[in-house]
């Protein structure tokens, strides 16, 4: 059992590219807050991106990439000192694909964005910082940069059913910028322990028998450490103890099926690890602030 895989599966994790950007001279646009978690890669020439609330500036070369985790205003700009323009206007006027800023095309970016289901964003992003960039000096970002080659590519060729594949392939580079991120940064919170040797089979254990009624003691045994030990970890990489973290799955499970599926809420429960529908009643307002039926109809609606 891959947890990574399960969750962005269950997340419904898909990709869009958004128009390209070509830019000279000096320039600066400035970019509302994305719907989604934003991806920009710099195919030629190099810029400057600031976030708000982040403190230092990111400079960005050609082959670097970056990935916003939150929804924050940023600017792209060959320097700061130039005031920016917004950015809708500039897209508006985009022609083939290709928005341009400043004079001439010194500069070339591609991207997109991914996006989740409503409860999605926390399950995943959870622990992330609100930038991380890939640069391309960095040996471990080669499947990165493929990637968004790739992408260009199937963009700029227009063969038959290449915008799918270039959303497959975004796809891909979310998959490998975490990746990257784990090994570099480790960071807290759920992917943080996936890169932990004590956690890592624990999670691999919750998500693939989230209906087993564990106990702390039986987590502890897969791990091959105490209970203390494993309570004591499990807290302070991703911020709840083992059982917590196992509710939440299993309401993430049962969100899952109650939005997508007529089940009846008794197997549902049955199916994520709830002895009775109450049981999962109880804990499914507990968490979302709704009752599981509310939850449907709200879903559906």
């Amino acid at each position: 059992m891959d947890p990574l895989e399960d969750v962005l599966a269950l997340v419904g994790a898909t990709s869009s590219l958004s128009t390209a950007m070509a830019a000279g001279g000096r320039w600066a646009v400035r970019f509302g807050p994305p719907a989604g978690v934003k991806f920009n890669a710099v195919r030629r020439g190099g810029c400057v991106l600031r976030v708000d609330g982040v403190t230092e500036p990111v400079t960005l070369a050609e082959g670097d990439c970056f990935l916003l985790t939150q929804p924050r205003c940023f600017t792209l700009a060959s320097d700061l000192d130039t005031p920016p323009e917004p950015a809708g206007p500039i897209f508006s006027a985009a022609v083939d694909g290709v928005a341009r800023a400043g004079t001439g095309e010194d500069v070339f970016l591609i991207g997109g964005a991914f996006s989740f289901t409503e409860r999605g964003r926390a399950l995943l992003l959870d622990g992330l910082p609100p930038v991380i960039h890939v640069p391309a000096a960095t040996p471990e970002a080669g499947t990165v940069r493929w990637a968004v080659e790739q992408i260009d590519a199937e963009l700029r060729a227009q063969p038959l059913g290449g915008r799918l594949v270039a959303e497959h392939l975004a796809l891909v580079m979310l998959i490998r910028i975490l990746r990257l991120h784990l090994a570099r940064d480790g960071g807290s919170g759920w992917l943080a322990g996936l890169a932990d040797p004590v956690l890592a089979p624990v999670l691999r254990a919750l998500h693939a028998h989230p209906d087993r009624p564990w106990t702390v003691a039986e987590l502890a045994r897969v791990a091959s450490v105490s209970r203390s030990t494993l309570a004591a970890r499990f807290k302070e990489v991703v911020d709840r103890g083992p059982l917590e973290y196992l509710t939440g799955w299993r309401i993430e499970l049962a969100a899952e099926r109650i939005r997508r599926s007529d089940d009846t809420m008794a197997s549902i429960a049955r199916a994520v690890g709830y002895g009775s529908e109450s049981a999962l009643s109880v804990a499914f307002k507990r968490t979302t602030g709704l009752s599981p039926r509310a939850y449907r109809s709200r879903a559906r609606r």
